[in-house]
């Protein structure tokens, strides 16, 4: 605040936060043994038997986070960091008619998988499914994503390329399946994780967001019809936006599924289940990631979502609290659309308070979150 008596040198500390609990969902995984997210409010469906994965992909799993740890060690590097993967879901119908979407929490994929490794090889999977247009398309990805990507014969030796022939593979069974509403659709938001070597994949509006000692970074983009690289993509494949909507009928330009708006199998289309990649490399400064369908981000900014976060993982340090908390708050803001959020945390311990040292003239008193706020509201966020 201005006026407010304080020295030149000063240090602000983050303050006491508090939120009022939301009720417990249940948390989904692919395990075998674990059962679906609760249909309540979703349109009944047949639903196919998930596929096990095999021993030889297994194997290769093992050679990836084994070359990947040792990709990161590098000798100019002062830090040995090792992230602690710890995840929670939370996932509400909201206003919605029908609960649409589904995702994905995979803290020790090795484990998952029925194998074992030497306990410093890490490997953790997570997505999130916003399925529109029934709940076919968002379950067939959520099932199967994961067994296309390592199946892939690129993974290892190319990750990225294995994703994106997952994604597309994905799109191509998921028609062929005469058992499922083709016309149904999904948007995927997934995220790889080998050591400290983060990989984010998207096709669609989720979004997820990294939290870096309190600040918001944006690691994958909005698929919105209107965005310019997209409606320029879209515009030179025939296509046209109408109202922010691809060919006035949907809401985003990439999706998985939607094949009443799709031309033959292989043909370029305006609507493409293609992901958009990120790389990153996680350092000790990196203390969370919030993955979210849309109707997270439609009532939050980005830098808003990571400030709620890390002030509630302050005082509870509990990853599946966060995500019950970060869905409690976008309710409370009146979000239109399902909610699915997941947070996963890279350290057994919370986030540590910011010290910030300021050197001014002028007397005043901000927060570390403040600041972020802040330049948050520059940026054209809410």
């Amino acid at each position: 605040m201005i006026g407010m008596d304080f020295s030149p040198l000063i240090t602000v500390l983050e303050g006491d936060f508090n939120m009022d609990n939301a009720s417990s969902t249940e948390t989904d995984t692919l395990d075998d043994s674990t059962k679906l997210m609760s249909s309540k409010g979703k349109p009944p469906r047949h639903l196919s038997s998930m596929q096990r994965i095999t021993t030889t992909t297994t194997s290769r799993l093992q050679v990836a986070v084994t070359a990947d740890l040792d990709v990161c060690k590098s000798p100019d590097e002062k830090s040995d960091f090792l992230p602690v993967y710890r995840s929670g879901s939370c996932a509400e119908q909201g206003a919605k008619q029908f609960m649409e979407d589904e995702h994905i929490c995979i803290d020790d994929l090795v484990d998952h998988l029925g194998a074992s490794l030497d306990s410093s090889s890490l490997s953790a999977f997570y997505g999130v499914f916003d399925g529109h247009g029934g709940t076919d398309a968002a379950l067939f990805v959520r099932k199967n994503i994961l067994r296309f990507i390592i199946e892939d014969t690129y993974f290892p030796l190319c990750v990225k390329k294995a994703i994106k022939n997952a994604f597309l593979k994905a799109d191509y069974q998921f028609a062929d399946d005469s058992s499922l509403d083709i016309s149904s659709g999904t948007t995927a938001l997934a995220a790889l994780i080998f050591g400290r070597r983060l990989i984010i994949a998207n096709a669609g509006d989720c979004r997820a967001v990294l939290g870096r000692r309190g600040r918001a970074i944006e690691l994958s983009k909005d698929h919105k019809p209107n965005c310019i690289t997209e409606k320029t993509r879209i515009e030179n494949l025939g296509g046209v936006v109408y109202d922010g909507y691809l060919n006035g009928q949907l809401s985003v330009s990439r999706a998985i599924g939607d094949w009443h708006m799709k031309g033959p199998r292989g043909s370029a289309c305006p609507l493409t289940p293609e992901p958009e990649l990120q790389e990153t490399d996680l350092s000790e400064a990196d203390e969370f990631l919030i993955m979210g369908c849309d109707g997270l981000w439609d009532v939050m900014s980005s830098q808003c979502a990571v400030t709620i976060a890390r002030k509630a993982l302050m005082i509870h340090n509990d990853p599946e609290r966060c995500s019950r908390e970060l869905v409690r708050e976008a309710l409370k803001r009146n979000t239109c659309d399902n909610l699915t959020v997941v947070v996963v945390c890279f350290s057994p311990d919370p986030p540590q308070r910011i010290e910030v040292r300021v050197q001014s003239r002028v007397r005043r008193s901000i927060s570390a979150d403040g600041l972020n706020l802040l330049k948050g509201v520059l940026d054209g966020y809410p």
